[in-house]
């Protein structure tokens, strides 16, 4: 990734010490309750590489939790979020995670609900100055990295369907700034995402959710604070 500005390099405005290490936690959890879409009931954390070997003197799992209560990365209530989660039912486990990875500051995060059965699984990395990189949905391999707003759409891996989406979006106006695509297997469940450069309406979202073959519509907007 190429750096725009200093303020790519320096963080955002945050809860420190590191843009790093805390800021990118922040997104890479916020990311992933977003994606969630409803309350949860458990959070399994693994880290990996720097992550694993400093999280706790650099406030990561704390900065974790922020994201997954949906704060912002200034939000002071961050340095309280371990007790603030488990007061509102979420229980948080930590692990260091095992195998290779993509990034030394990696971190596989595992949601889940009791009332809806719901689970979700996300891979992020945290690649400086704040900033992100979403690399797996459930098992599905993407690239996205939360500076716009994102469309998640499963699928079925049928003739046409990317196509169909991509279609609509150009009659709503909604230009593509990166688009990523992957399968479980040919005519399985597919995963497709993409980064727009406007928001993305419940208008949009129905639209596309009239589609036959498209099973599920998610949005991840972690700029929509600051709008």
């Amino acid at each position: 990734m190429r750096f725009k500005d200093v303020f790519s390099i320096i963080g955002p405005a945050m809860v420190g010490p590191s843009s790093s290490h805390t800021a990118g936690a922040v997104r890479i959890g916020k990311a992933a309750r977003q994606l969630f879409g409803e309350q949860l009931d458990r959070a399994h954390v693994l880290f990996y590489g720097s992550f694993a070997a400093t999280y706790k003197g650099h406030g990561t799992d704390l900065a974790i939790v922020g994201g997954l209560l949906d704060w912002p990365t200034d939000d002071p209530r961050i340095t309280q979020s371990l007790d603030i989660a488990k007061q509102c039912g979420i229980e948080v486990t930590f692990d260091q995670g095992k195998g290779l990875f993509t990034h030394p500051n990696t971190a596989k995060i595992v949601l889940s609900s009791v009332s809806s059965s719901k689970q979700l699984s996300i891979v992020g990395t945290s690649i400086g100055g704040g900033n992100i990189e979403i690399i797996e949905i459930n098992g599905f391999s993407v690239k996205l990295t939360g500076s716009y707003p994102t469309l998640v759409i499963k699928h079925n891996d049928w003739l046409g369907v990317v196509a169909d989406a991509t279609q609509l979006l150009k009659q709503r106006q909604a230009n593509i700034g990166h688009m990523s695509v992957d399968r479980k297997s040919r005519s399985g469940d597919a995963l497709t995402v993409m980064e727009l450069d406007v928001p993305v309406s419940s208008e949009l979202i129905s639209e596309l959710l009239n589609f036959p073959a498209i099973q599920s519509v998610d949005v991840i907007d972690l700029n929509r604070d600051k709008r």
